[in-house]
């Protein structure tokens, strides 16, 4: 304690401008954030909501966007409380079994979208998402920012060979999405900022890209719930020739690989924005645990499959032996 107070009485020296002005811009969200921890005053001085707008937009373009100021002029410390909601990625570990009686669904969701090449931003949308219609509740959960003939001039270029041109995207092109709750003030970033998968699509060739998080299970990796954001890449036969991106779409599967409800996704997603921890993942363990989550659900679809099997084995057996009984009764 008696430190502390030494530390501010020598900051107390400097004026507050001289800090907001040329120190505290200097550093970046987490660096603010362990500043602010350090002292009361610092505290006070990091707690300029200036400081956290620029670090915020300059991260996430996104959210320079007019929508979305006075949302989040309404969280309880503005920026710094969206970029601590946002950053890093949601990680959460604890689905409830049942709704909450006192659970109140919000009435609609904004998603602030980033993509970056080499960590430039090359694309940044804002979407509303109605939640209360009972189309959105009884479907399954799919935001998608593009229209379905829209494409996005990306400036990204085809190369000579497969191999080399996936490895760049998957090293480079990085994206984020923030799931803003405006009703309840809270958000989360649902991308693991780098691509988990990236493959080709068997019929049209385009190169689909896979940002995905485990953000939701019971007891064990049989229970996980898994958000899963798609890029697709238009196919370019010319060498060299641009890359237009078609599709950016949000959607949540189970372990069972069900894509879920609208309504079952709102729930699962408003628990985890609320309660759920945040973790900076590194790429090889965002794809261990995607690779992970296809497994569980390969596991569950093969066990499906064999008790299917030994379902039909006892049925054909159960009319062989009713078949046989009958001749027997008619013949014999």
């Amino acid at each position: 304690m008696a430190s502390s107070s030494e530390s501010d009485a020598s900051l107390t020296t400097l004026h507050s401008d001289l800090f907001h002005s040329h120190i505290l811009t200097r550093l970046d969200g987490p660096s603010l954030a362990s500043a602010s921890a350090s002292s009361s005053l610092l505290r006070h001085l990091c707690l300029h909501d200036p400081l956290w707008r620029q670090i915020c937009t300059s991260t996430w373009p996104s959210l320079r966007d007019p929508i979305l100021r006075p949302v989040i002029s309404h969280f309880p410390s503005g920026h710094r409380s969206l970029f601590l909601d946002s950053f890093p990625t949601l990680h959460h570990f604890n689905r409830p079994h049942h709704l909450h009686p006192s659970f109140t669904p919000t009435s609609e969701w904004i998603s602030a979208v980033d993509i970056y090449d080499n960590d430039t931003p090359i694309f940044s949308k804002v979407h509303r998402t109605q939640t209360q219609s009972g189309w959105f509740e009884c479907s399954p959960l799919w935001i998608d920012l593009l229209d379905p003939k829209e494409s996005v001039p990306m400036p990204l270029k085809c190369a000579r060979k497969d191999e080399d041109w996936m490895k760049h995207l998957e090293k480079n092109l990085s994206l984020s999405w923030i799931l803003i709750d405006p009703s309840r003030n809270r958000a989360a970033n649902l991308s693991s900022r780098r691509p988990v998968s990236a493959q080709r699509h068997w019929l049209t060739g385009d190169l689909e890209l896979v940002y995905a998080v485990v953000i939701a299970c019971d007891e064990g990796p049989s229970e996980w719930v898994q958000c899963n954001i798609k890029v697709t890449c238009t196919y370019s036969e010319e060498v060299g020739g641009e890359m237009p991106v078609s599709e950016i779409s949000l959607t949540v599967e189970d372990s069972d690989g069900r894509s879920m409800s609208g309504k079952q996704s709102m729930a699962i997603l408003q628990s985890a924005i609320e309660s759920g921890k945040r973790k900076r993942m590194s790429e090889e363990e965002a794809k261990a645990r995607f690779q992970e989550f296809l497994s569980v659900k390969r596991d569950r679809r093969e066990a499906r499959e064999r008790s299917d099997q030994a379902l039909d084995m006892v049925l054909i057996f159960v009319v062989v032996a009713i078949f046989a009984f009958l001749c027997w009764f008619f013949f014999f």
